[in-house]
């Protein structure tokens, strides 16, 4: 009997071992299906962005109105993660696009298996029309969202003015992971210390080379860039 918690193994074994077997098989297991997830969106016809930022930073109002700019041209899908609530969908439902509602329950962050389960509603509600443009508005957190491939092609963190520049430094593996970065609220720069450069060049030591655009989405400064980036991708 093992001397520390009175399991029937052996006295002295390595309790964090297991945590890290069990933690390796889960992300293993939502990379598996995160792949097929990518191949999913791909033969919907799509290119698949996650959203990733802290709760109140801009990531649904950055929707609606990307959607106000590109949808007589494209067709746009939306998957909207939340602990509870479909509030983020029916603002998005609203823009006439076709939305899922992901409720996790608690959880702080969506995974490949939830994003499969919305894919496959998302296709049922286009009823064989393809997409091109498939968003993933993840669940508000910096931290949990990072660690978890959901099959995106690519991975947007957004940043908020209120929130302080400090923050690509204070959650690297985030910034890290994105493949652009977006600080919003650019309206508010007047109002608090927020340093662009700064928090541009921090992000640029985690990722060097990462692109860092600076909008607001409900002024419309800088947003042709944000769009224009959308367009090159969809012209690759």
């Amino acid at each position: 009997m093992c001397d520390s918690c009175g399991c029937q193994t052996k006295s002295g074994h390595d309790h964090d071992a297991k945590v890290v077997e069990v933690n390796k098989s889960l992300l293993a297991a939502n990379e598996e299906q995160a792949a097929a997830n990518r191949r999913h969106i791909e033969k919907m016809g799509a290119i698949g962005i996650n959203l990733i930022s802290s709760p109140g930073s801009g990531k649904t109002s950055l929707l609606e109105h990307t959607i106000e700019a590109l949808k007589d041209r494209f067709s746009i899908g939306v998957i909207e993660g939340d602990i509870e609530t479909e509030r983020d969908a029916e603002r998005i439902r609203k823009k006439g696009v076709p939305v899922v509602q992901l409720t996790t329950g608690g959880a702080c962050h969506l995974d490949a298996p939830m994003v499969h389960g919305g894919l496959h509603v998302l296709e049922h509600a286009a009823k064989g029309k393809k997409f091109d443009l498939i968003f993933i508005e993840n669940v508000g957190n910096l931290v949990c969202p990072a660690a978890f491939d959901l099959g995106e092609h690519q991975r947007v963190v957004l940043l908020s003015v209120p929130e302080g520049s400090d923050k690509p430094a204070k959650y690297p593996a985030t910034f890290r992971s994105a493949d652009l970065i977006l600080f919003t609220k650019t309206d508010l720069l007047p109002y608090f210390d927020f340093q662009v450069e700064s928090a541009a060049e921090e992000a640029r030591i985690l990722k060097p080379g990462i692109s860092v655009l600076a909008l607001s989405a409900e002024k419309g400064e800088g947003f042709s860039a944000w769009t224009d980036y959308l367009l090159g991708l969809l012209a690759r």
